[in-house]
């Protein structure tokens, strides 16, 4: 990525379709494909944005050893007109009181932490997931997912690490509603499944950063076949997006404290519980039919004690 005006016409058109995406979350989740020099910029504007929404481009610049010039681009690459706009927005979210966003923004768990602090610090980061990423959620998207799903004749799932316990509880829930599902998390059994998947079923790749070459390449063989793929993913420009139909994405902000935390997972299920509903809406009397019928089998295998006399 280069700064360009072109790179930035995809998170302009996600921030006009979901206005209520704010724009720290925005900047997080663009922030690994950003240039260098506006990576500096964006981390500037993640660690003080009260600050910097009452700078001068010209304060900005000299403080991220920049140029005015790199400022207006890092603008446009995260889907802005200008500085201007920026500023705007920056204090729009501090005017709003968004403490929870500002937070997860800019608050890392420290070494010298102590028990309450890292409580307080997980407990913000982990409920800021939820709130921003249904906030980002694109509602269009999510309803093309759920018709592919609800005319599926077969649905993989694909999740390695953990991202694998995700991709489970996206199963456990589909067929519990009679949907024929099966996840992933063996690169080589998804490689052979995906193989043999064909149009009108539907391949779901779930991986955080979007970079997970396994995820990936399962993704590509299922489409290559005809499946319509789906990415559940935190960054919008993530090479998971370039080999799906249609991507969901979360807002969720891991650290280098907090690799492969919780919050992520959070954010994932999220978007999971969205679909699930979503899709088991559709078809309420078959749903609540199958809910049923499988509520009473799960309670057959548990022991029943005896009555006390």
């Amino acid at each position: 990525m280069t700064g360009d005006i072109e790179p930035a016409e995809e998170p302009r058109r996600h921030r006009e379709q979901n206005p209520d995406v704010g724009i720290l979350i925005t900047i997080r989740s663009l922030l690994p494909n950003l240039a260098p020099v506006e990576q500096r910029v964006a981390q500037a504007v993640l660690d003080d944005p009260g600050g910097v929404a009452w700078r001068s481009i010209s304060e900005l610049a000299q403080s991220c050893g920049t140029s005015a010039t790199s400022v207006v681009r890092f603008c446009r690459a995260i889907g802005l007109k200008g500085y201007p706009e920026l500023r705007l927005a920056l204090a729009g979210a501090v005017a709003h009181d968004d403490a929870a966003a500002v937070v997860a923004a800019s608050s890392d768990i420290e070494p010298g932490d102590g028990p309450e602090t890292i409580t307080k610090k997980i407990a913000t980061s982990d409920a800021a997931a939820v709130t921003d990423t249904a906030s980002r959620l694109d509602t269009d998207t999510l309803v093309r997912v759920v018709d592919a799903l609800a005319a599926a004749g077969r649905i993989d799932i694909y999740g390695v690490g953990a991202s694998g316990h995700v991709a489970a509880d996206l199963q456990m829930k589909l067929q519990r509603i009679g949907k024929t599902a099966i996840a992933f998390s063996d690169p080589h059994l998804a490689m052979t499944s995906a193989a043999l998947r064909v149009a009108g079923d539907v391949a779901i790749g779930i991986s955080h950063t979007g970079t997970t070459v396994d995820t990936i390449d399962v993704l590509t063989e299922a489409r290559s076949h005809g499946a319509a793929t789906v990415a559940i993913t935190n960054f919008p420009w993530s090479p998971i997006t370039e080999v799906s139909d249609h991507v969901l994405l979360t807002a969720a902000r891991e650290t280098a404290f907090r690799s492969g935390a919780m919050t992520s997972r959070i954010a994932q299920l999220t978007v999971i519980d969205c679909l699930f509903v979503t899709l088991a809406q559709r078809d309420l009397p078959g749903t609540m039919q199958a809910l049923e019928r499988t509520f009473e089998a799960a309670q057959a295998t548990r022991i029943r004690r005896p009555r006390s006399r």
